[in-house]
Order: C-alpha cells, then structure tokens, then sequence
C-alpha cells in the first residue's frame, strides 16, 4: 500500500493488519541473547555470592562428614553444586519475574509479537546457564576437599540443563503468582532454603517425613543423579532414571511458568 492510498483505507475503517508473530524458536533465541547480556554485567556479582555460599558450606559440612567414597560425602558435594542453579535459577528468577509483574514490565513483552513460551523459555534458559562456571568450580572445590574422583563432572553438563529447567520454571511461576512483588521475593528465598536443607543433607540422615518432602523438590533429583557418578562403579541406569525424572518436572513447571506468564499479561 503506497502513501497515497493510505487516506483510503483508513477511511473505510478497517485497520492495518499486524505483522505476523515470531515463530517460538527465533524469539527464544533472541530473548536468551538478550537476557544472558543482562545478566553478564547485573548478575556476576550474585554468581559470586552464589558460588562463595556453597563452597563455605561445603567447608562447614567438612568438619561433620568423613571425606572419601561414602554416600554422604558424595550428598554433600552434588547438593553444594546443585544448590548454585538454585540460588540463580529459582530464587533471582522469582524475584525478577515477580517485579516484571508488579512495575509493569510485562507490558513490554506482551507488545511484542513473540510467544509467551519464548520469553518463560529464554529467561529461565539464560538464568539457568549463567550458573554453569559456579557449579563446575563448587564441584571441583568440594571433590577436593572430599577426596573424591572428578573424572565425571562431566555429567554435570546434564544435570546443570535439566535441574535448571526444573528450578527456573518453578522460580518463574512463583515470581508471576505471587499477588504481591515482596511475596515473589519471600517465596523464592523459601525455595532455595529447601533446596539448600533438603538437597545438600544426606538424605539417609533426614526422618521419613522430611524424606517425602525431599521427593518432591525436582532438583533433588539432578544432586541424586551426580552424587550417584561418584561411586566407583555407578548405576548409570539409575543416573539415567533420577535424570529423566528432573526433565520431566522440568517441562511440567515450565508449562505451568508459561501459564502463569499468559495470566499475568492478561
């Protein structure tokens, strides 16, 4: 439509029509790009803050476990490394998605002819693999102090994805439900502290009843997996299983994430 016919249609009434919406993969990339060069300058600080919190409980937890090949050794590292996905992951994210809601910030995505999945997908994405140097130096850190091998933290490239899809979709859907911008935050940080009690104590050390809350934190489920590569002849079956398991609950709390981003926009 040229210049000159403009006058014309605007006369009969009928508007525009609006550019087609960005497909789901394009749009995530882009908002992954954009969030992680946001959180590149804003959140290296708390990475640090994140990574020094784990490796001072990994000394704490030194003085009352016995390094080597033992099963609570084992807990207490995985859980030390898994705990950095959650700080970022679920507690950063909660928070963020609970002030784009409460100052308005939504608004500016919801402009945007991308799909609400691609933003839940590409924040908790680019939340989720800023924590890969902080994990990788926790469990190297703590695979020393434990004397315990480091030949597989190379599973931890599975696990860092997968126990961050759980951890994020969960921080995301808190951050967006909650009815108040000081809940979001309340809610995150009740979050981590499950995932720092639950997930980095022994789990044969916990009464039953704490046991069967351990069960439904998903990353529970990414320490399981990684503490379970330390024995010297691992269950890969069960690595396997434990692994499937967070990416299903992942998938599960993203869903819900995406569902609580449509409402809030609405």
């Amino acid at each position: 439509m040229t210049l000159l016919d403009a006058p014309a249609a605007t006369a009969t009434g009928q508007a525009a029509p609006l550019a087609p919406a960005a497909r789901l993969l394009p749009a995530l990339a882009a908002v992954y790009r954009a969030q992680l060069a946001r959180a590149k300058v804003s959140r290296i600080p708390l990475l640090f803050v994140a990574t020094f919190q784990s490796i001072g409980i990994l000394v704490m937890m030194r003085g009352v476990v016995d390094a080597g090949d033992n099963p609570s050794a084992h807990a207490v590292v995985a859980g030390s490394a898994v705990l950095v996905v959650a700080f970022v992951a679920l507690n950063l994210l909660a928070q963020y998605f609970g002030k784009l809601r409460h100052t308005g910030g939504l608004d500016h995505y919801a402009t945007l002819p991308v799909p609400p999945a691609s933003v839940v997908l590409g924040t908790a994405a680019a939340y989720a693999s800023f924590t890969v140097p902080g994990v990788f130096v926790t469990a190297a850190a703590g695979s020393w102090m434990f004397d315990l091998p480091m030949g597989r933290l190379w599973i931890l490239l599975a696990v860092v994805p997968l126990a961050g899809a759980a951890l994020a979709g969960l921080g995301a859907a808190l951050g967006l439900l909650a009815p108040r911008q000081e809940l979001a935050t309340l809610a995150g940080q009740l979050g981590m502290s499950a995932a720092l009690l639950l997930g980095v104590l022994p789990a044969s050390r916990l009464p039953v009843p704490v046991q069967w809350l351990r069960d439904l934190l998903p990353s529970t489920y990414g320490v399981d997996a990684f503490a379970l590569t330390f024995a010297p002849h691992p269950d890969w079956a069960r690595v396997l299983l434990d692994l499937g398991v967070c990416g299903a609950v992942g998938l599960v709390s993203l869903t819900l994430a995406t569902w609580a981003y449509r409402r809030a926009a609405r």
